[in-house]
């Protein structure tokens, strides 16, 4: 029997990036305060429903930054024998359960007003706006990297991109406002906000909840892996097979490999190891090497 490791380079990866979900963190909740304050005073539903995403932003982050740290001290600790990686993937869950929540509550706040739409100031939503957009700049460049590594980054990585849009949005609404007084352009661009992030939310709910149903990784076709493993030389029957992923970027395997008698077990141990590493990307993978009886008795369990 024997497995590889990948869990340092996964751990290591997400704790390069603590620092820069922090900055991330302080300059969203600076701005988050100022929208929501602002959009409040000014009854703008532009403001109000970006500051919203904002406030799932600094969730999202904060969330991040949580169950990075959890997943650090849990390492080690007895009894957690794969720490606390899945709290990384429980984050983008919530965050996607947060997404849908604001961006339904938007939604239905700006068909309410389309009846009778509230006077906005203008250049007041168009100065708000500005910073909120600097300051998702700020956010998406700090969080892009990281994206690209884990899904708990991912999740916050998102909203601070449907917020940079939002943003976008809201200057698009004050400068209408500001311009030629139409008061339809705020709840449009709230409804336009809320729509637009609904498809991502729900592709990174899927995503989450595929790795906590434990389904195998996208772009990995079991039944293939299977039988690359059966072609190997000495190697008689694969059964027993799982494939699953633990958080982003650890993808895990477990197989049951019969090999013909007399054959060097370890030879062939080694040789499935390199082929699920080299060929899908599996680092750790727990292959049980069996002969004659084991190999039957095996095969004759029902789950």
């Amino acid at each position: 029997m024997g497995h590889g490791h990948g869990h340092g380079q996964v751990a290591s990866a997400s704790g390069r990036h603590v620092g820069r979900l922090a900055a991330a963190f302080a300059v969203t909740a600076a701005f988050m305060v100022l929208e929501l304050t602002m959009g409040f005073a000014t009854s703008s539903l532009a403001l109000i429903s970006d500051g919203a995403h904002m406030v799932t932003d600094v969730l999202g982050i904060g969330l991040a930054l949580i169950a990075i740290l959890a997943a650090r001290r849990a390492r080690q600790k007895a009894g957690r024998t794969f720490g606390l990686y899945r709290a990384e993937v429980l984050a983008a869950l919530a965050n996607a359960v947060l997404l849908f929540g604001v961006a339904g509550y938007v939604v239905y706040e700006a068909i309410a007003r389309f009846q009778d739409p509230p006077a906005v100031p203008g250049l007041t939503v168009l100065l708000v706006a500005a910073g909120g957009l600097v300051a998702n700049v700020v956010a998406f460049l700090l969080l892009r990297d990281g994206a690209k590594e884990s899904l708990n980054l991912r999740g916050a990585y998102l909203e601070v991109l449907a917020d940079l849009v939002g943003s976008v949005g809201v200057l698009v609404s004050g400068l209408v406002t500001l311009l030629f007084g139409w008061r339809y352009a705020d709840p449009v661009v709230g409804v336009a906000i809320g729509l637009f992030v609904l498809p991502r939310t729900w592709a990174l709910a899927r995503r989450s909840l595929r790795i906590l149903f434990q389904h195998a990784p996208e772009g990995v076709d079991v039944d293939a892996l299977t039988a690359s493993v059966c072609a190997l030389d000495g190697v008689r029957e694969v059964h027993d097979v799982h494939v699953w992923t633990l958080t982003s970027g650890m993808e895990v395997a477990s197989a049951h490999v019969a090999v013909e008698p007399g054959r060097d077990q370890s030879a062939i141990l080694a040789a499935a190891q390199r082929l699920l590493a080299e060929e899908y990307q599996i680092e750790h993978a727990t292959l049980q090497v069996e002969t004659g009886e084991a190999a039957v008795g095996c095969r004759e369990l029902r789950w």
